[in-house]
């Protein structure tokens, strides 16, 4: 495995264990936008050191990578705090997997924007992943699986916004440095989450004992994993970083189930199987037809 790779793994590992570190925190009674807006905040001072490290062709004087960076902002945010409320209405597991849907959704608006030609495989692919999706879920019994409907909603939002965040970023990329736009978007994803946070528990998160689950939690889950995965994806193939990126649902999956006990039945299995060998599938493919200029997870 090369450094590049390597550098893709540990980021998809260290994304992986922040499902779990929150699923921790909440089970500990803190709410998950309080859990969100301190992994972005963390994050913040990660990329910021980034930043002032690295501040050439930084772009921060530019009007348009400020507009598309708070488009990424708006998207990292709802990915966070939706993921961490499907975790609080279901599983580990399921959320994370739900979430790795994202490439599905970036298909579907590139279908309507007219970004990206519409094929039989692609809808195939797509039809599979719905498949697997309410395997996953057991969306045809709600409940049956310790999943509400609002988990099954929230864990797709998360993989939506997570859309968002990748269109944002791929047009703010030609405008400044990946460090510059991560900078605005951490700060649009403080300043939009201080709104609905529990105020009592914002303060005091600053004060608790828990405050080494936060800083894991903003460190590996925001900061330093986006900064390994910018630096990796430069030396390593598109389709091998698809491929390794699986590393985090699966990562996830299974500090819920080791960590947390969450169980997973046989059908929730073999839908989590059907999601990610088929989105792999999808981004390997779309990254060896038209390798993407923007140094995203997908």
């Amino acid at each position: 495995m090369g450094a590049g790779t390597a550098l893709v793994a540990l980021a998809a590992l260290f994304w992986g264990l922040s499902g779990g570190i929150g699923g921790i925190l909440m089970a500990d009674g803190w709410d998950a936008f309080v859990v969100s807006f301190y992994r972005g905040a963390i994050g913040l001072l990660c990329v910021l050191v980034w930043l002032m490290l690295r501040p050439h062709g930084s772009g921060l004087g530019n009007p348009r990578l400020w507009f598309w960076s708070a488009i990424a902002g708006l998207g990292v945010a709802g990915n966070f705090s939706f993921y961490f409320v499907s975790i609080g209405q279901g599983s580990v597991a399921v959320a994370a997997t739900l979430m790795y849907c994202a490439p599905v959704f970036v298909y579907l608006v590139s279908f309507v924007l007219k970004l990206e030609t519409p094929t039989r495989l692609k809808w195939a692919a797509i039809a599979v992943v719905m498949l697997g999706i309410v395997l996953l879920t057991q969306i045809y019994d709600i409940g049956a699986s310790g999943v509400t409907a609002l988990g099954v909603g929230a864990g797709l939002l998360s993989g939506l916004s997570y859309a968002i965040f990748i269109f944002g970023f791929k047009y703010a990329a030609p405008h400044g440095s990946p460090q510059a736009i991560l900078v605005i978007a951490f700060a649009v994803l403080g300043i939009i989450l201080i709104w609905p946070g529990d105020a009592g528990q914002m303060v005091a998160a600053l004060s608790t004992p828990d405050w080494p689950l936060f800083v894991a939690l903003g460190v590996l889950g925001a900061g330093l994993s986006f900064v390994l995965y910018i630096i990796g994806l430069k030396h390593t193939a598109p389709a091998v970083a698809s491929i390794v990126a699986m590393v985090e649902p699966v990562t996830a999956s299974l500090f819920g189930v080791v960590i947390l006990n969450e169980t997973l039945v046989g059908t929730q299995i073999m839908g989590m199987v059907l999601i990610l060998v088929t989105v792999t599938a999808l981004s390997v493919h779309s990254r060896s037809v038209r390798p993407p200029a923007d140094a995203m997870k997908f």
